[in-house]
C-alpha cells in the first residue's frame, strides 16, 4: 500500500466536528464495503464491571452522535441503561480505515423511536415485539410459535411500536480515526473533548 495515499490530510483535519469527518468516510465505504458499512462493534460493562461487545447497525447520526436501535430489556439496554456509557468501533476492510467512538449514551426521544420503527419492514416489528432479547430460549421452535402467533393475533392490523424497543444516542467525548499505513505506519487522529458543551481538541497519536 502506498502510506502517503492513505494518510489523512489537513483538508480531512479541517473539519471542526469529527461527527463531519465520520461522514466522509462512512459515505465513501458506503459505496465500497460490500455489506453493512454501518455495522459497529458495541462495547458495554455488566453491573460486575465485566465488558461486553456486540455488533450492531447504527441507524442515524448527527453533530449529536450516532444512534441504534434496540430491545431495552436485553443485556446491552439494560447495562447502558445503569452506565450511560459506551464505547464503539467501526472497521471498513475495504477502505482500510477505522473510526473509534467513546462516550456517553442517552435514550432516544419518543419520536424518534417512533419514526424509525415503522420504517422497518412489517416481519422486523413483529420480531421486536415477540422476542424476549437475551433471555433463555428453549428452542427455536419456541420463537417461531411465539412469532407466529403474535403475527396472527395482529391480522393486518397496524404493528404498535413496544414500549421496551427503542434507541440509544452514544455523545462522544473522544472519537479517533485510523487509517492504514506501510510498514505499520499508521495514521491516527483522536478529537477528544471533557464534557459535551466543550470544543473538540484534535491530535496525532503514534500508531
Amino acid at each position: 500500500m502506498n502510506n502517503q495515499a492513505s494518510a489523512l490530510t489537513n483538508n480531512d483535519l479541517g473539519e471542526r466536528n469529527p461527527l463531519d469527518l465520520f461522514k466522509n468516510w462512512l459515505t465513501v465505504a458506503e459505496q465500497s464495503e460490500p455489506n453493512d458499512p454501518s455495522a459497529m462493534s458495541l462495547a458495554t460493562v455488566d453491573p460486575d464491571g465485566l465488558p461486553n461487545v456486540r455488533v450492531v447497525l447504527m441507524r442515524r447520526y448527527d453533530e449529536r452522535g450516532i444512534v441504534f436501535f434496540t430491545n431495552f430489556e436485553s443485556a446491552k439496554g439494560n447495562e447502558l441503561l445503569a452506565s450511560r456509557k459506551a464505547a464503539a468501533s467501526f472497521h471498513w476492510k475495504s477502505l482500510r480505515k477505522a473510526v473509534r467512538f467513546r462516550g456517553l449514551v442517552e435514550p432516544v426521544s419518543e419520536e424518534e423511536a417512533d419514526e424509525y420503527f415503522y420504517t422497518r419492514p412489517r416481519g422486523s416489528q413483529i420480531a421486536s415485539s415477540a422476542s424476549k432479547q437475551s433471555r433463555a430460549l428453549s428452542n427455536r421452535n419456541q420463537l417461531e410459535a411465539e412469532v407466529a402467533a403474535l403475527s396472527a393475533q395482529i391480522g393486518t392490523g397496524d404493528i404498535k411500536r413496544p414500549p421496551h424497543w427503542s434507541g440509544f444516542r452514544i455523545m462522544p467525548l473522544s472519537v479517533e480515526f485510523w487509517s492504514d499505513g506501510e510498514f505499520r505506519l499508521h495514521d491516527r487522529v483522536k478529537y477528544s473533548r471533557t464534557a459535551l458543551d466543550q470544543d473538540w481538541q484534535m491530535s496525532r497519536l503514534y500508531p
